[in-house]
């Protein structure tokens, strides 16, 4: 299947979104709001903490979402890589517990993401935010919604005066150049921070270098449905489901915003890699 259609995309995006709200609840039985939280952790290489939710989730969300088509192929920070995917035409994209550290601290930003690209561009989006009750969903064609309403971003096009989220070096360079910014407290789950431009609450987000596909997918097709975009930090689209996850910088928003701050970050642009997860 290259292109899935409508008829597919609503049942695959039903189950994943039961999926999610299912994991949701696996990883609240670890969450301590305010506290540490009661699942072991431990560090990856490069110092990115990893729980026992996240795994637990993880393992959950293959055995569901493998169960409905097999043929689809699975991207997932806490499972090891399987080369097959490049040959697939659909691809499940997740990140179980985008914004581990926030999870772990017992901080509420943090949430469970499902993306499904088809020939490496997302075409369907289940962020759920299970401490805050929150799911943002999408698919191609189909709009967006956050717990089942109608979602847009805002009409700010012009960067000045927009309430922007991101890292502070990113946020002072656009300030630099475009002057006055309002801006946004820290989001940690980058998925999260994004799809609040996907809601309106945020004229748009940015993001330093080397986000992952899991971050980005799922609230890629969610902003896309609400009619913002998701760019590279030097306005090229974004390619998914390649030999490397990583991309480069990338800010979301009304596509006139985007544009605007990529004149300005390509000027003064900030390289510290991002550490949201």
């Amino acid at each position: 299947m290259n292109r899935p259609d409508a008829a597919f995309l609503q049942e695959a995006l039903s189950l994943a979104t039961q999926a999610a709200l299912d994991a949701g609840e696996i990883a609240l039985g670890y969450f301590r709001p305010g506290a540490q939280t009661s699942a072991y952790v431990q560090f990856k290489h490069g110092g990115s903490p990893v729980t026992e939710a996240d795994l637990a989730v993880d393992r959950m969300l293959k055995t569901r979402l493998e169960a409905f088509d097999d043929t689809i192929g699975w991207l997932s920070e806490e499972t090891e890589d399987d080369p097959t995917r490049l040959n697939k035409a659909l691809v499940w994209v997740v990140d179980p517990i985008d914004g581990t550290r926030s999870f772990a601290q017992g901080r509420p930003d943090w949430g469970v993401a499902i993306g499904l690209l088809a020939q490496g561009r997302p075409v369907l989006g289940v962020l759920h935010v299970p401490a805050e009750r929150k799911t943002y969903t999408a698919h191609l064609g189909g709009g967006a919604f956050l717990n089942g309403t109608p979602i847009a971003v805002s009409g700010q096009t012009k960067v000045r005066g927009a309430r922007l989220g991101g890292q502070m070096a990113m946020l002072d360079a656009v300030e630099k150049g475009a002057g006055t910014i309002a801006r946004l407290p820290r989001i940690h789950s980058l998925a999260y921070r994004l799809a609040q431009v996907a809601d309106g609450t945020a004229d748009g987000g940015l993001s330093s270098k080397n986000p992952h596909d899991w971050d980005l997918a799922a609230v890629h097709a969610i902003i896309v449905e609400a009619g913002g975009t998701l760019k590279q930090i030097d306005g090229k689209d974004l390619n998914y489901n390649r030999a490397s996850t990583r991309h480069p910088s990338v800010l979301a928003g009304h596509p006139l915003l985007v544009a605007g701050l990529s004149a300005i970050l390509t000027e003064d642009h900030p390289t510290r890699s991002s550490r949201d997860d």
